[in-house]
């Protein structure tokens, strides 16, 4: 009798171990669900951080009133919510707790993570994981100059919409970066990575790299000697 109660205690702590253990995102791509949201009442915006980074914020007009943001002649967006009372009538979003991808009705919040990369005169909203190099482009903006005080507008690819998490009949303040079309869809029109391996053999210096670039493209090596660069030593 003593042996089989502690066969079913043991039973027990594990079962208990193995629920404690259990991601929390994982349960919340079956609990969660999601809808729509007026994109008309919501800006994606880049904040300037320091003198290279950006921080990702959204803004919600939640009700009549003041307006939350207005748009700047230089292209450049104004945070306005900040200069009166907005409780109630604004709502912003800023933080991986704020906001997630959602593709196909699945949170991938514990597989992928947004960021803003700036290429050249243009800021790239990406979503990023470790297990895949490829990225994925959910929106883009210009900046015409970097200012403290000026947030850069992001424009939604047309893949990506705004969703707000629901809960059963509830609504959270939770939005999501959502896309009907399939991940694997997704990652093949990002072109899976393979446009990577061909830059970087390209960039090689001289007949090297062009050669090395050739057979990235499907090519064969040439014949015949390679031309390399020569680096003089120096002491």
């Amino acid at each position: 009798m003593q042996r089989t109660y502690l066969a079913l205690a043991g039973a027990g702590l594990a079962l208990t171990t193995l629920q404690a253990v259990t991601p929390p995102l994982a349960e919340a791509a079956a609990v969660f669900d999601s809808q729509p949201v007026e994109a008309s009442r919501f800006a994606v915006l880049a904040k300037p951080v320091g003198f290279a980074d950006w921080s990702l914020v959204l803004i919600e007009q939640a009700a009549n009133g003041q307006p939350c943001w207005q748009a700047r002649p230089d292209g450049l967006v104004d945070a306005s919510m900040n200069r009166f009372a907005s409780k109630g009538i604004c709502t912003s979003y800023a933080g991986s707790n704020a906001y997630s991808i959602r593709v196909a009705g699945q949170d991938l919040a514990s597989r992928y993570r947004l960021r803003l990369s700036q290429v050249g005169n243009e800021l790239q909203l990406q979503a990023m994981t470790p297990s895949d190099t490829t990225l994925l482009l959910l929106g883009r903006g210009q900046v015409s100059r970097r200012d403290p005080e000026g947030f850069v507008p992001i424009k939604l690819e047309s893949d990506w919409q705004l969703n707000r998490r629901v809960f059963g009949q509830q609504t959270l303040n939770h939005i999501y970066f959502a896309a009907s079309t399939p991940l694997e869809q997704l990652i093949a029109q990002a072109g899976g990575g393979n446009d990577q391996a061909t830059t970087d053999s390209n960039s090689a210096p001289g007949s090297l790299g062009r050669a090395l670039g050739g057979v990235a493209r499907g090519g064969e090596l040439p014949s015949g000697p390679i031309a390399l660069q020569v680096i003089p030593f120096r002491e």
